[in-house]
């Protein structure tokens, strides 16, 4: 799908200790997340003495070839891929950041947002600390480091009581890592484990933010890093402490909805059910008279399954996806309508011709990529078009680790339900309620869920974007 009408997935990080190719695994946990962010990766490694640093734009496949691999050799690594939400688009913001400083090596890999890097930020510098980047994910390192706490780990803690908002983090020294999540527990971070190979003395210890990371590794998923939990393994084994009181918790809904692989287990709930529930809850909520059920690829396919099994009405694939959409191409230039979406899916006529089609797609962003397949499908001899979307509509920005648009971008903030369907031309239009999308995830089975996306109202104290751009110079 283009992809300025789709939500961007925040970050992934993954992090390995104790493995004789720890820089492999990293590399391989990358690649599982990298759904997660498209525009730059970074591996650090660590022999236990010195650590190494390589970070690039692109995708993580590119970037880590053999020969950079080779270069990188340790026993321990730390990973990050990224799409950027705080700070420019460039490399210079790409991570994870790598320091030296008062208390040796410290390496910071960061999925989220902090909402009060902008504030604490003015005051480090007007205190004379310098800044490299323009990435709220620096403030961490110059805490950690400016901290009056004597051992690292201490003023890890000390460094994230100061910060507010969403954090997954995975730190390094060149001998211990570290993971941490903020007390809300905004965004996942789950911990695995490696039995250990044959002249290996310990088992390999693994984080990553979702758990299709372990599958490619061979590790076994074991817990989730708690919300207000710093871990710290090292050479004396893993300990784990609570930094911060325990905060109501308010997990991201939109994981289940959307950035989460299907074959991940994310905050103690395997993401395919929730996905098949939120189907067969739509079915049950929004149900019509059609002849076929047909995803958006590949946001849209779980939920479709669950919605086909609910309603009994045939699910087919009547939207074939170009998985091979290189990030040029030339475009013709007597240009075609709708080329975007056109480049990217295409239609199935046989299938589409002379029925009554349900669409099931995750979201409605701006509606514009929506309103292009509707034609898409209509034009396919479709004789009517039901568009179903399995979350509420969104109304909101995201302040916590997601690239949303402003609120003047987001057709929900602005348009009722039928005005939207008029925009994009479809017969019909229903979004699953916020009940029905709690319910279908387990709300309150294993956590609670942050949803200000679909309600505006947000678990922190937000500072209004508008006022934390830099100031314009007066005249």
């Amino acid at each position: 799908m283009p992809s300025s009408d789709k939500f961007h997935d925040e970050c992934g990080v993954v992090a390995i200790f104790a493995h004789p190719e720890a820089e492999k695994l990293a590399y391989l946990g990358l690649h599982a997340l990298q759904h997660r962010g498209q525009e730059s990766a970074g591996i650090v490694t660590s022999d236990g003495l010195t650590s190494r640093v390589h970070r690039a734009m692109g995708l993580v496949a590119d970037i880590f070839t053999e020969d950079v691999l080779s270069k990188m050799r340790g026993s321990l690594a730390i990973g990050h891929t990224r799409y950027s939400t705080a700070g420019d688009s460039a490399l210079l913001n790409a991570q994870p950041i790598l320091v030296q400083s008062n208390k040796g090596a410290i390496a910071v890999a960061h999925n989220g947002n902090l909402v009060n890097a902008t504030e604490i930020r003015g005051r480090l510098e007007r205190q004379g600390s310098i800044f490299q980047t323009n990435s709220d994910t620096e403030v961490i390192v110059h805490l950690i480091a400016l901290s009056k706490e004597q051992t690292l780990p201490e003023a890890m803690a000390d460094a994230l009581r100061r910060v507010e908002g969403a954090f997954s983090l995975v730190m390094m020294s060149n001998d211990r890592i570290f993971a941490a999540r903020d007390p809300r527990g905004f965004r996942p971070l789950a911990m695995g484990r490696i039995p250990a190979l044959e002249g290996q003395r310990r088992d390999t210890v693994v984080f990553a933010s979702e758990t299709c990371a372990f599958d490619l590794i061979g590790a076994t998923y074991e817990r989730d890093v708690k919300p207000g939990e710093l871990v710290v393994v090292g050479p004396e084994g893993t300990s784990s402490r609570f930094y911060s009181t325990s905060a109501p918790q308010s997990s991201c809904i939109f994981e289940h909805v959307y950035f989460s692989r299907p074959d991940s287990v994310v905050f103690g709930r395997a993401v395919q059910t929730s996905r098949e529930e939120l189907g067969r809850q739509l079915a049950r909520e929004a149900p019509v008279d059609a002849d076929l059920i047909v995803p958006v690829p590949d946001s849209g396919v779980t939920a479709a399954v669950g919605y086909a099994a609910e309603s009994g009405i045939p699910f087919r694939f009547a939207l074939i996806r170009n998985h091979y959409v290189g990030r040029t191409f030339i475009e013709p230039r007597q240009s075609v309508r709708d080329f975007g979406v056109k480049l990217k899916l295409n239609p199935v006529r046989s299938l589409l011709q002379g029925n009554r089609v349900v669409l099931v797609d995750d979201s409605i962003v701006r509606g514009t990529t929506s309103r292009k397949i509707v034609r898409m499908i209509r034009n396919a001899g479709a004789k009517e078009v039901h568009l179903r979307i399995s979350c509420p509509p969104t109304i909101s920005p995201c302040y916590y680790g997601v690239d949303t648009p402003s609120k003047k971008q987001l057709i929900a903030a602005n348009q009722s339900v039928e005005e939207i369907r008029e925009y994009i031309g479809a017969d019909s239009l229903a979004y699953l309620s916020l009940e029905g999308l709690k319910k279908a995830c387990g709300e309150g089975e294993t956590t609670s869920y942050c949803s200000a996306c679909y309600t505006g109202k947000y678990p922190t104290n937000i500072v209004d974007v508008d006022e934390i751009l830099p100031a314009t110079v007066r005249p």
